[in-house]
């Protein structure tokens, strides 16, 4: 059996994909360790995976929250430059003290979060195969498809194309501290320069969490790039605590844990409700306190709690209000439930284009007021599902986390590329 060493940033959405990757491979006789910052074990639920910590110096214990606070602002121009250098600072890090913890712990493989070029690059130096897992939207670049961060919806027309290849410099010249550490990373492995996150994939193996039926129209994929669908454990569904009555709407709303203190939105949304006269669970993912929830119940939701059952929610909902997170769009394909994305940073804005490009749901402003979000969720309640179901069969059919672990099975097994064709 094969050890595998995963490397990743340590975000909550990212770490619970790749846990029940690294779950369904252990339940197979594999071991598997996380190489990441010490606070970034919090997040790991499963006392089967090992967990070796780096960083003591550069990100000792107690420096996460501070980083997880930039990163749910990274939608301010005037402070993402915070959040690109501790993307920096980590990459660089990382590029350091991996390969001999590697040795050390005597890890076969990797797999290596999309976000994070640090893993891609040191595998490479020392010759170990390694899988690119993309737990956010893919950043394979197309020049025919927006990036995922920018706001754009998509278009064919030449007008369109022109502003995705400008916006795609504008990213990359914010993102030159970034490629700096890579290039730097690169001289000091003694591997070929890149300049970029998407020249650090896999050309064993490239899993994401996503279906073609939502992305984009991609011509330009790696044949190895193999679209499972969620990530997610296989424990017995939760069962939700609240009474929903089934002659009023009911509507389910995240931000995730990020964005989960946006007491703003959070707001609207419940006034939106009130006017609708729906049913409204808030899951706030810890970011408020008990004094803002009541706020909210006077607002106008009926449930507001920390943490809900998101599965469960979703399936029992007519609507989902979430701020295009990737797991929880695709939790609503699978439960056929119609969203409404109000984005706020990372790759969200590509998310809310998709939901728009595949039908599935509707697209407002962060800064909505609760007279645009009630108009919107009036729309959604007679939005057609045929698009849903569709997505919904085609999630089923990808995988999941089972397919996801044959392929990391056959590359171990192989030492060769992976194409889709290779995996039945």
């Amino acid at each position: 059996m094969s050890h595998f060493g995963v490397v990743a940033p340590a975000f909550y959405s990212h770490s619970q994909a790749l846990q029940a990757l690294a779950s369904a491979l252990i339940d197979r006789g594999h071991r598997v360790t996380f190489f990441q910052p010490a606070d970034a074990r919090r997040w790991l639920a499963d006392p089967r995976i090992g967990f070796h910590a780096l960083g003591a110096v550069s990100h000792p214990p107690g420096s996460l929250d501070a980083v997880l606070r930039r990163a749910a602002t990274s939608n301010n121009p005037l402070r993402l430059r915070g959040v690109i250098r501790d993307l920096c600072r980590t990459t660089r890090m990382l590029c350091h003290e991996l390969p001999t913890a590697l040795a050390h712990a005597g890890v076969d493989a990797l797999l290596c979060d999309q976000m994070e070029a640090a893993g891609g690059l040191v595998a490479e130096a020392i010759g170990m195969p390694f899988v690119s897992v993309a737990c956010a939207l893919p950043v394979n670049r197309e020049p025919d498809i927006p990036l995922p961060v920018m706001p754009f919806a998509y278009g064919q027309d030449e007008r369109s194309r022109r502003l995705y290849v400008a916006s795609q410099r504008v990213y990359d010249g914010l993102m030159w501290p970034l490629r700096g550490v890579i290039r730097q990373a690169c001289q000091q492995l003694a591997i070929a320069p890149r300049d970029g996150l998407h020249q650090c994939l896999s050309p064993y193996a490239q899993i994401s969490q996503t279906i073609t039926g939502f992305d984009l129209p991609r011509q330009q994929l790696p044949s190895t790039f193999h679209a499972v669908g969620p990530l997610r454990s296989s424990d017995a569904p939760a069962q939700g605590q609240w009474a929903i009555d089934p002659q009023r709407p009911f509507v389910f709303a995240s931000l995730g844990t990020l964005q989960g203190g946006r007491m703003g939105m959070f707001q609207q949304i419940a006034k939106a409700c009130a006017r609708l006269e729906a049913q409204l669970l808030i899951a706030h993912c810890g970011g408020l306190g008990t004094a803002q929830e009541e706020r909210l119940r006077r607002s106008g939701a009926t449930w507001v709690t920390d943490f809900a059952p998101q599965q469960w929610a979703l399936e029992h909902a007519d609507i989902a209000i979430t701020h295009g997170g990737l797991n929880t769009v695709m939790d609503a394909v699978k439960a056929c439930t119609p969203v409404l994305v109000m984005p706020i940073g990372f790759d969200q804005p590509g998310v809310a284009a998709r939901v728009i490009h595949a039908g599935i749901g509707l697209r407002l402003s962060r800064r909505a007021r609760a007279g645009s979000i009630h108009t919107a969720l009036t729309h959604l309640l007679q939005h057609p599902k045929e698009a849903l179901h569709r997505l919904a069969s085609e999630l089923d059919r990808a995988g999941g986390t089972s397919r996801a672990a044959d392929i990391v099975e056959a590359v171990v097994r192989t030492g060769k590329p992976v194409p889709v064709e290779a995996i039945p």
